[in-house]
C-alpha cells in the first residue's frame, strides 16, 4: 500500500484529486477522490503498473467498464468515466460509503433470515437488470456486494462479466470466478449463462443465513470438485430458525444441473418476495422418484402441461379447417353477447352487487416494495407516495397512511378506486459534508454542531498543516452525513513528533528508572508506594506498556514496592494503646507490665484529675504500639498548690531495672492506692 501513497494529494488528469486509499486487490488499487469538475466524491480504480502491461488484464479492465456502462440500476454501482491511456488506466465510479457484505457477515455471523432475504431481493433485482442486457456477472460473491448504512445493496466488480457478442475472457479449460462461489459449469470450464449467477447467489444466501460456506477445504481443487459433485448440508441443520421456504429457495438455486435451478432472476425474485410477505410459505416442490431420470427441480414443467402442449402442437392433421373456423366464430359471438350484457347491466342497473366495500388495513411500519404496491392496486387502491425524513423508521418503511386502519370505503367495481396516501421514510435527513480542511478545530466543531453529528478528534502530526487545524475529515467533503453520525476530524499536532519506545522498568530501583527515563526521552510522572512480595524499593508497576511507541516527553507513572505486608507474627506484637485517662496510676502500670510495654512517668498539676491518677499517655490512646516500646504516663499532682516550703509527696518512680541485691528496695506504694500526699 505504501507504493500507492504517492498518489494521495495529487490531481489526476487535472480533475480527480486523490484523498485516500480505500483498498487494493490483485489487479488494481481503489482510491477515494474528489471530482473537481462535478464537485462530488468518487471512487477511482487505478490499474497497477505491472498489471497494466498485461494485455489480458487490460482487456478485463476494459470489459468491466463496458459492462457497467451498459447498466443503470440503483443496485449496481455507477461508472462515470474511463481512461485507458498508455501510462494511466483507471475507472471513475460511484463512491459507495459502506462495507462489503463479506465483512458484514464476518462481523455479525449468521444474519436474521428476513434481513438476508431483503439483501437477496436487491441482488436479484440487480441481476435481473444485468441479465436483461445480456450480461452475466460470473463472480457473484459477498466480497463484490457493498452494503450501505441505510440497507441499500450495490453489486460491484463486473471485471470478468460475460458481455453479449463479446470475446470471452476465459479459455475452455479455465474456471472463472472465486472457487468458493462458482457454479459447477464454471468449475468444469463449460459454457455458462445467467443461471450460473443464480447458483453463486444461492451460496451467498447460504452463507448469510448460516454464517458458514456450504463447501469448505484448505485445498481449492477440493472445493471445485465439491461444487461439481457434492450436495450441501441443508441450511436448517445449522440454523433451525430458517423458514422451510428459504431453505427450498437456497437448495433450488444451488442445483448442480442448470435446468433444475431457477431459470431466471425474476423467477427466484418472485419466490423471495412471497416469502417476505409470508414466512410460512412452503413451495410446491415436486418429489423426485427413484425411476425419474429427468431430475426436475421445483420449477420444471409438470407432465400435464407438457402433454397439453404436445396435444396442441400435434393435432394438426390433414382434415378440413372449416370446423375450426366455425368454432372460433361461434366463440367470438358468444363472448360479444356476454360483454354487451354486462356493459348494459353496469350502466343501467343499480344492482348493489357491483358495489364493493373495502376496509382499510394497517400498513404503518411495513416496508414499501413494488410487490406491496401491486398488491394494493389489485385490491382496489390508488396509491400515492410522499417521502419524508424520519429518525425512527428505516428507509422505505411506511410512516403514516390516510385513510387510517379500520376506515371503510364503498367503490363500484371496475370504476372506482380508494385513494391511499402513504408517507414513506427516506431515512434520517441527510446533509452534505462541508469542506473543513485547513480550518481551526474550534470553527470546524461549531459548523458540525449545526448537523447534530457526533464529532471525534483524531490528532496526527503534519509537516504542512498548522497545529490545531484540520488535515482531513471522515466522511470526506461532499459526502452525505446524517444526525447522530460520527464524523472524524483529523487535526494537526504540528510537525512530526519524535517517538520513543517504552523500556521495561520492572524490578529496577527509582534511581535506575530515572536514568532510563532520561535515556529514552520520557518524563517521570507520579510515584506511588505499595506493599508487595517484591523486594523493597523495586518497581512493581509502570503506566506505559513495555515496547509501546509513544511521543517523546510522555510521562510514565511508577509504583514501588515497600516490601511484604506485616506477617501475622509481627501483627501480634503490635497492640492498640488503651485509654488510661483518669485511671489509678498503680492499676495502669500493672496493666502495662502485663503487656510488656515500657513506660516512664511525668507529673503535672490538674484540677480535674485526682492526684495519683493518669491524665493522658504519649502517644495518645488508640495508637498501635509494639511490645517493648516505651510510652510516657502523664500523672496528676492534683490542683496546683500555693507556694510553700512544704514538700509535695509524689508517687515514687518504679525502678527501671531490678535493684541491686545488697541494697534494700525502695519503699513501694500500696498495690491499689498511691501513698497519701501530705498537706502543706
Amino acid at each position: 500500500m505504501d507504493l500507492f501513497e504517492r498518489y494521495v494529494g495529487k490531481v489526476i488528469d487535472e480533475r480527480y484529486k486523490i484523498t485516500r486509499i480505500i483498498g487494493s486487490g490483485g489487479m488494481a488499487v481503489v482510491f477515494e477522490a474528489y471530482d473537481l469538475v462535478n464537485n462530488r466524491p468518487v471512487a477511482l480504480k487505478l490499474l497497477k503498473d505491472d498489471i497494466a502491461k498485461d494485455q489480458r488484464a487490460v482487456k478485463r479492465f476494459i470489459n468491466e467498464s463496458k459492462a457497467i456502462s451498459m447498466l443503470s440500476h440503483p443496485n449496481i454501482v455507477k461508472i462515470y468515466a474511463v481512461s485507458v491511456k498508455e501510462n494511466l488506466k483507471y475507472l471513475v465510479m460511484e463512491l459507495v460509503p459502506g462495507i462489503t457484505l463479506k465483512n458484514y457477515i464476518n462481523k455479525k455471523g449468521a444474519l436474521p433470515y428476513r434481513e438476508a432475504l431483503l439483501y437477496t431481493r436487491q441482488i436479484l433485482k440487480a441481476l435481473e437488470h444485468a441479465h436483461s442486457k445480456g450480461i452475466v456477472h460470473r463472480d457473484i460473491k459477498p466480497h463484490n456486494i457493498m452494503l450501505l448504512k441505510n440497507g441499500l445493496i450495490k453489486v460491484t466488480d463486473f471485471g470478468i462479466a460475460k458481455l453479449p457478442d463479446a470475446e470471452t475472457l476465459s479459455s475452455p479449460d479455465t474456471a472463472i470466478g472465486t472457487v468458493y462461489y462458482i457454479s459447477p459449469e464454471q468449475a468444469e470450464g463449460k459454457e455458462i449463462d445467467r443461471r450460473s449467477d443464480i447458483y453463486s447467489l444461492g451460496i451467498v444466501m447460504y452463507e448469510m443465513m448460516t454464517g458458514v460456506l456450504p463447501f469448505r477445504s484448505n485445498n481449492l481443487a477440493d472445493i471445485a470438485l465439491k461444487q461439481i459433485n457434492a450436495s450441501p448440508r441443508p441450511p436448517r441443520e445449522f440454523t433451525p430458525s430458517i423458514p422451510v421456504g428459504a431453505e427450498q429457495i437456497i437448495l433450488t438455486a444451488m442445483e448442480k444441473r442448470p435446468e433444475r435451478r431457477f431459470q431466471s432472476a425474476k423467477q427466484m425474485l418472485d419466490c423471495v418476495s412471497k416469502l417476505l410477505e409470508d414466512p410460512n410459505t412452503v413451495f410446491n416442490q415436486r418429489k423426485i422418484s427413484d425411476h425419474d431420470k429427468t431430475e426436475r427441480g421445483a420449477y420444471a414443467e409438470s407432465d400435464a402441461m407438457k402433454k397439453k402442449k404436445k396435444k396442441r402442437s400435434g393435432d394438426s392433421g390433414n382434415g378440413s379447417m372449416l370446423p375450426v373456423i366455425i368454432g372460433i366464430a361461434a366463440a367470438v359471438l358468444v363472448i360479444a353477447v356476454i360483454a354487451i350484457f354486462f356493459i348494459i347491466k353496469n350502466v343501467f342497473s343499480d344492482d348493489p352487487d357491483i358495489r364493493h366495500e373495502i376496509v382499510v388495513e394497517n400498513y404503518v411500519s411495513q416496508m414499501f416494495t413494488d410487490e406491496l404496491r401491486d398488491k394494493l392496486e389489485n385490491e382496489g387502491y390508488s396509491v400515492e407516495i410522499e417521502e419524508i425524513y424520519s429518525d425512527e423508521y428505516p428507509v422505505n418503511t411506511i410512516v403514516d397512511q390516510n385513510p387510517k386502519e379500520g376506515q371503510k370505503r364503498i367503490v363500484i367495481d371496475g370504476q372506482q378506486r380508494v385513494s391511499l396516501k402513504l408517507k414513506i421514510s427516506s431515512g434520517k435527513q441527510s446533509y452534505t459534508m462541508p469542506d473543513l480542511t485547513s480550518q481551526n478545530i474550534r470553527n470546524a466543531e461549531l459548523k458540525l454542531k449545526n448537523f447534530s453529528v457526533n464529532v471525534e478528534i483524531v490528532y496526527e502530526a503534519s509537516e504542512t498543516v498548522e497545529e490545531n487545524f484540520v488535515i482531513s475529515t471522515e466522511p470526506a467533503p461532499g459526502d452525505s452525513i446524517t444526525a447522530d453520525q460520527t464524523v472524524y476530524l483529523h487535526v494537526s499536532t504540528g510537525p512530526t513528533v519524535k517517538m520513543t519506545t517504552v523500556p521495561n522498568f520492572m524490578g529496577k530501583t527509582l534511581n535506575e528508572a530515572t536514568a532510563m527515563i532520561k535515556e529514552y526521552s520520557l518524563l517521570l510522572g507520579e510515584v506511588k508506594y505499595d506493599p508487595s512480595d517484591t523486594e523493597k524499593d523495586k518497581i512493581i508497576k509502570q503506566s506505559l506498556k513495555v515496547g509501546e511507541k509513544v511521543p517523546a516527553s510522555t510521562k510514565v507513572d511508577l509504583v514501588i514496592s515497600t516490601g511484604p505486608k506485616e506477617s501475622e507474627t509481627e501483627q501480634a506484637t503490635t497492640v492498640p494503646l488503651e485509654n488510661y485517662a483518669g485511671k489509678n496510676y498503680g492499676e495502669v502500670i500493672s496493666s502495662l507490665d502485663k503487656l510488656g510495654i515500657k513506660y516512664r512517668s511525668e507529673y503535672a498539676d490538674n484540677a480535674n484529675i485526682p492526684q495519683g491518677h493518669v491524665i493522658r499517655t504519649e502517644p495518645a490512646a488508640g495508637t498501635s504500639v509494639k511490645i517493648g516500646d516505651e510510652i510516657v504516663l502523664i500523672v496528676s499532682n492534683g490542683p496546683s498548690a500555693p507556694e510553700t516550703d512544704a514538700p509535695v509527696t509524689r508517687p515514687p518512680e518504679p525502678p527501671a531495672t531490678e535493684p541491686p541485691a545488697t541494697e534494700p528496695p525502695a519503699t513501694e506504694p500500696p498495690a491499689t492506692e498511691p501513698p497519701a500526699t501530705a498537706a502543706p
